[in-house]
């Protein structure tokens, strides 16, 4: 698990702006749901395409956020990604996989994420029950147009606060938790229960979510606050 926190100097702008840290001191568990971001073969596997190794280290976290949330009458939605081969050796998201991608990795790459493969499989040892949602995205944000079906499901169920988990913290659990932000959804950033490649990077995360998009609070804050609303 990250050992980085936010820095003080954030933590002083932060409640200097708004006159407080935390945004939220309560939340409706029927109005809440945990959406976990990519906890799948392809970013959990040892030596997977697209490896993240501490994602191993925030199943336990994950699993005891989801207990906590469903013990209280929230949601919890299990978010993968996925992408369709063209059958070229391409993929149905070029811009990323013919760019960001060598060569050596693109074919296992593709092939971990298309829909059915291993890398698709949610990693061992964390608990899904049979009432979760499970859903596929194909970019990195599930909330943009055409990536998944994300927003109708949380406009449905009335939720309005997410509980964002996963990996990695600053790509596509960052690119969601700043699109649900903008959509009007409240959000919160698991900081114990999110794993990215480094904690630099995890932490610039943590920084950039509490100061323009929404809340940083840990596993154990987030039980305290569940507790639904008079």
């Amino acid at each position: 698990m990250h050992q980085a926190g936010i820095r003080e100097e954030i933590i002083e702008r932060v409640i200097a702006r708004r006159g407080k840290l935390h945004l939220y001191d309560q939340f409706d568990p029927a109005r809440t749901a945990v959406v976990v971001i990519d906890m799948q073969g392809t970013f959990c596997d040892e030596g997977s395409p697209a490896e993240v190794p501490l994602s191993r280290a925030i199943v336990e976290p994950i699993n005891r956020l989801n207990a906590f949330v469903r013990n209280a009458g929230g949601r919890v939605i299990w978010v993968n990604h996925a992408n369709q081969s063209t059958g070229d050796g391409g993929s149905d998201w070029r811009q990323f996989f013919d760019n960001f991608v060598a060569d050596d990795l693109r074919a296992r790459t593709i092939e971990s994420l298309s829909p059915g493969g291993a890398g698709q499989q949610i990693w061992a040892g964390l608990d899904v029950r049979n009432d979760d949602i499970r859903l596929l995205k194909n970019r990195y944000s599930a909330l943009i147009p055409g990536s998944s079906t994300l927003e109708r499901v949380l406009r449905s169920l009335n939720i309005s606060t997410l509980l964002i988990a996963g990996t990695k913290t600053n790509i596509c659990c960052e690119s969601t938790a700043r699109d649900a932000m903008m959509m009007d959804f409240d959000v919160v950033m698991v900081s114990d229960a999110t794993a990215a490649l480094s904690d630099d990077e995890h932490r610039a995360t943590l920084e950039t979510i509490i100061q323009q998009f929404g809340d940083v609070l840990s596993v154990d804050e987030i039980a305290e606050r569940l507790t639904p609303k008079d």
